[in-house]
Protein backbone atom coordinates (compact mmCIF):
# COMPACT_ATOMS: atom_id res chain seq x y z
CA UNK A 1 0.00 0.00 0.00
CA UNK A 2 1.38 3.42 -1.16
CA UNK A 3 1.01 6.45 1.06
CA UNK A 4 0.40 9.79 -0.24
CA UNK A 5 3.17 11.96 0.70
CA UNK A 6 2.13 15.35 -1.27
CA UNK A 7 1.94 17.13 1.83
CA UNK A 8 4.95 16.14 3.92
CA UNK A 9 7.24 19.01 2.00
CA UNK A 10 4.86 21.51 3.32
CA UNK A 11 5.05 20.37 6.95
CA UNK A 12 8.64 20.12 6.75
CA UNK A 13 8.62 23.68 5.85
CA UNK A 14 5.99 24.98 8.40
CA UNK A 15 8.14 23.24 10.92
CA UNK A 16 11.90 24.82 9.81
CA UNK A 17 10.68 28.17 8.58
CA UNK A 18 9.94 30.13 11.84
CA UNK A 19 13.50 28.75 12.76
CA UNK A 20 15.29 29.65 10.13
CA UNK A 21 14.07 33.27 10.11
CA UNK A 22 15.27 33.69 13.32
CA UNK A 23 18.40 32.50 12.93
CA UNK A 24 18.49 35.05 9.88
CA UNK A 25 17.26 37.92 11.97
CA UNK A 26 19.72 37.21 14.54
CA UNK A 27 22.72 37.41 11.75
CA UNK A 28 21.33 40.42 10.96
CA UNK A 29 20.78 42.10 13.89
CA UNK A 30 24.65 40.67 15.59
CA UNK A 31 25.72 42.77 12.35
CA UNK A 32 23.90 46.08 13.08
CA UNK A 33 25.03 45.31 16.63
CA UNK A 34 28.75 45.44 16.37
CA UNK A 35 28.71 48.12 13.62
CA UNK A 36 27.20 50.17 16.28
CA UNK A 37 30.08 49.26 18.75
CA UNK A 38 32.35 49.85 16.15
CA UNK A 39 31.02 53.57 16.06
CA UNK A 40 30.81 53.78 19.82
CA UNK A 41 34.50 52.82 20.31
CA UNK A 42 35.72 55.04 16.85
CA UNK A 43 33.81 58.08 18.33
CA UNK A 44 35.41 57.60 21.48
CA UNK A 45 39.40 57.58 19.96
CA UNK A 46 37.49 60.68 17.88
CA UNK A 47 36.48 62.54 21.21
CA UNK A 48 40.03 61.41 23.36
CA UNK A 49 42.48 63.00 20.59
CA UNK A 50 40.49 66.31 20.96
CA UNK A 51 40.63 66.31 24.05
CA UNK A 52 43.88 65.63 24.18
CA UNK A 53 44.84 68.28 21.91
CA UNK A 54 41.94 70.67 23.78
CA UNK A 55 40.28 70.89 20.34
CA UNK A 56 36.46 71.44 20.24
CA UNK A 57 35.34 71.66 16.41
CA UNK A 58 31.92 72.73 18.05
CA UNK A 59 32.52 76.39 18.13
CA UNK A 60 29.20 77.00 20.06
CA UNK A 61 28.40 73.65 21.67
CA UNK A 62 30.08 71.29 24.10
CA UNK A 63 32.76 68.89 22.79
CA UNK A 64 30.15 65.88 24.20
CA UNK A 65 27.66 67.25 22.23
CA UNK A 66 29.79 67.29 18.92
CA UNK A 67 31.12 63.60 19.03
CA UNK A 68 27.48 62.50 20.02
CA UNK A 69 26.14 64.33 17.13
CA UNK A 70 29.41 62.19 14.91
CA UNK A 71 27.25 58.99 15.07
CA UNK A 72 26.96 57.36 12.11
CA UNK A 73 22.69 56.42 11.70
CA UNK A 74 19.92 58.75 13.20
CA UNK A 75 19.06 56.11 15.27
CA UNK A 76 22.50 56.35 17.14
CA UNK A 77 22.57 60.14 16.86
CA UNK A 78 18.77 60.59 18.52
CA UNK A 79 17.76 57.14 19.45
CA UNK A 80 13.89 56.62 20.30
CA UNK A 81 13.85 53.04 17.91
CA UNK A 82 12.74 49.87 19.62
CA UNK A 83 16.49 48.64 18.92
CA UNK A 84 17.96 52.13 20.50
CA UNK A 85 15.96 53.64 23.05
CA UNK A 86 18.51 56.29 24.20
CA UNK A 87 20.68 58.66 22.01
CA UNK A 88 24.58 58.03 22.29
CA UNK A 89 26.10 59.49 25.74
CA UNK A 90 29.73 60.99 25.65
CA UNK A 91 31.44 61.38 28.94
CA UNK A 92 35.27 62.43 29.40
CA UNK A 93 37.20 62.42 32.16
CA UNK A 94 40.08 62.74 34.00
CA UNK A 95 41.39 59.58 36.01
CA UNK A 96 44.29 60.39 37.25
CA UNK A 97 41.61 63.17 39.67
CA UNK A 98 43.32 66.03 37.81
CA UNK A 99 44.12 67.83 33.84
CA UNK A 100 47.72 68.66 33.75
CA UNK A 101 49.76 67.88 30.73
CA UNK A 102 50.55 64.30 30.84
CA UNK A 103 47.62 63.04 32.43
CA UNK A 104 45.76 60.87 31.14
CA UNK A 105 42.04 61.75 29.61
CA UNK A 106 39.44 59.21 28.76
CA UNK A 107 36.39 59.24 26.52
CA UNK A 108 33.64 56.97 27.01
CA UNK A 109 30.69 56.43 24.22
CA UNK A 110 27.67 54.48 25.07
CA UNK A 111 24.33 53.55 24.37
CA UNK A 112 21.45 50.52 25.13
CA UNK A 113 20.97 48.15 22.33
CA UNK A 114 18.04 45.69 22.29
CA UNK A 115 18.26 42.37 20.72
CA UNK A 116 15.41 41.90 18.39
CA UNK A 117 12.71 43.78 19.96
CA UNK A 118 10.32 42.37 17.15
CA UNK A 119 10.45 39.36 19.69
CA UNK A 120 9.29 40.96 22.55
CA UNK A 121 11.81 40.00 24.97
CA UNK A 122 12.47 42.68 27.12
CA UNK A 123 15.30 40.96 28.92
CA UNK A 124 17.77 41.38 25.66
CA UNK A 125 19.74 44.71 25.93
CA UNK A 126 23.40 45.18 26.03
CA UNK A 127 25.71 48.54 26.37
CA UNK A 128 27.44 49.19 23.90
CA UNK A 129 30.53 51.32 24.85
CA UNK A 130 33.62 52.74 23.52
CA UNK A 131 36.55 53.88 25.49
CA UNK A 132 39.76 55.48 24.87
CA UNK A 133 42.03 57.18 26.68
CA UNK A 134 44.91 59.43 26.06
CA UNK A 135 47.68 61.67 27.60
CA UNK A 136 47.10 65.42 27.62
CA UNK A 137 49.13 67.44 25.32
CA UNK A 138 47.16 70.81 25.86
CA UNK A 139 45.75 71.57 29.22
CA UNK A 140 42.12 71.50 28.47
CA UNK A 141 40.34 74.57 27.91
CA UNK A 142 37.60 74.08 25.11
CA UNK A 143 35.73 71.49 27.09
CA UNK A 144 35.20 70.27 30.70
CA UNK A 145 35.20 66.80 31.90
CA UNK A 146 34.70 64.77 35.38
CA UNK A 147 37.12 63.14 37.97
CA UNK A 148 35.18 60.23 38.19
CA UNK A 149 35.21 57.96 35.14
CA UNK A 150 32.26 55.59 34.29
CA UNK A 151 32.70 52.00 34.84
Amino acid sequence: MRRDESGAALVEMALVLPILLIVVFGILEFGRAINYWIDTTHLANQAARFAAVNKNPNGSGTLAAYIAAQGTTQELRNGGTQSVPNALTVTLCFPAGTSKVGDPVRAVVSTTYNWMPFLGLSATSSTLKGTATMRIEVPPTAYTGTTTCPA
